[in-house]
Parts: C-alpha cells; sequence; structure tokens
C-alpha cells in the first residue's frame, strides 16, 4: 500500500480530518490558557496595589480616628474639670448671697418696669441707702458700728440724713 492509498482511505481521512481539529481546539484552548494566565496575574497586581491603597487608607482612617479620639478624651475632661470649677464657685461662702442680691436686682427692674408708682419711691429710699451706707463706712458711725454691733448701721438709722436725700429728687 502506497501513501496514496491510504490517503484515500476514508478512515485516513476521517483520522486526519479529527486530529486536525483536534488541533485547532489545543491551539485554541492554549491560547484561551495562556491569555487567562496573563489576565490573572495582571488582576492579582491589581489586586495587591488596591489591598495597599486599603491598607494606606485604613492606617490614615486610624490616625484621624485616634487624634478625634484624644480630642473628645480631652474636651470630656476640660467639661468635667469646668463642671467640677461651676460646683465649686458655687459652694464658695458669699455666693448664695450675690445670688441672692442677683435675683433682688432682677425683681427691682420687673418691678420698675410694671408699677407706676414704684419707680420713684424706690429711687428715693435707694439714694437714702447709699447715702447712709457712705456716712456708716466712714466717720463716727463707723466706730460706732464697731464698738456696737448692733448699732449705727443703715437699718437701725433714726433717717437723720433724710433731708438731704429728699434734696437729691
Amino acid at each position: 500500500m502506497e501513501i496514496s492509498e491510504i490517503l484515500r482511505d476514508r478512515f485516513t481521512l476521517g483520522l486526519l480530518l479529527g486530529l486536525l481539529v483536534a488541533l485547532a481546539t489545543w491551539k485554541s484552548g492554549f491560547s484561551a490558557r495562556r491569555r487567562l494566565a496573563k489576565d490573572l496575574r495582571k488582576a492579582e497586581v491589581e489586586l495587591r496595589e488596591l489591598q495597599g491603597h486599603l491598607n494606606i487608607q485604613l492606617k490614615i482612617n486610624a490616625q484621624g480616628n485616634d487624634v478625634v479620639q484624644r480630642e473628645l478624651d480631652e474636651l470630656r475632661k476640660q467639661n468635667e474639670n469646668l463642671r467640677v470649677n461651676v460646683v465649686t464657685l458655687q459652694s464658695k461662702p458669699g455666693r448664695t448671697e450675690l445670688r441672692h442680691a442677683q435675683v433682688m436686682e432682677a425683681a427691682v427692674r420687673l418691678m420698675r418696669e410694671q408699677a407706676p408708682g414704684f419707680a420713684p419711691s424706690w429711687e428715693r429710699v435707694m439714694r437714702q441707702a447709699e447715702a447712709e451706707f457712705e456716712a456708716a463706712e466712714g466717720g463716727f458711725r463707723k466706730l460706732v458700728r464697731r464698738v456696737l454691733p448692733g448699732s449705727g448701721g443703715i437699718a437701725s438709722s433714726g433717717g437723720g440724713d433724710r433731708g438731704v436725700a429728699d434734696t437729691d429728687v
């Protein structure tokens, strides 16, 4: 049998045709695997870059959060210190009297606005009290108040300075 006879045989033709199809399929698969391997390497490199970027971003966020947390803790400490200071200042001697004086001043302001005849008489009494207080701070009344603490004060004065206060009105 010669080669030409072998090539004319149906089995040989089918075998050659099958081998040709198998070779084309193998070459296509080989090319696809090479292309997939190249894409896989490219994706792995891109994944490593993205993970690096993500790690950097997370570190930056963690540092920012740490700074914010430290500032928040510091502000909480300052708030607590200020709260303690306010409580301490409010409990110092004389603070209740000062608060009471402020409340009284607010009440007087309201009375001036609301009561029509209150303001002139109040101003007159205030001037009289101021004059008595100034007189009590200096001179004989001061001495009398030191010697006899219950007398010589503003409340116990008999209104001898009333004429002076009335002339100011």
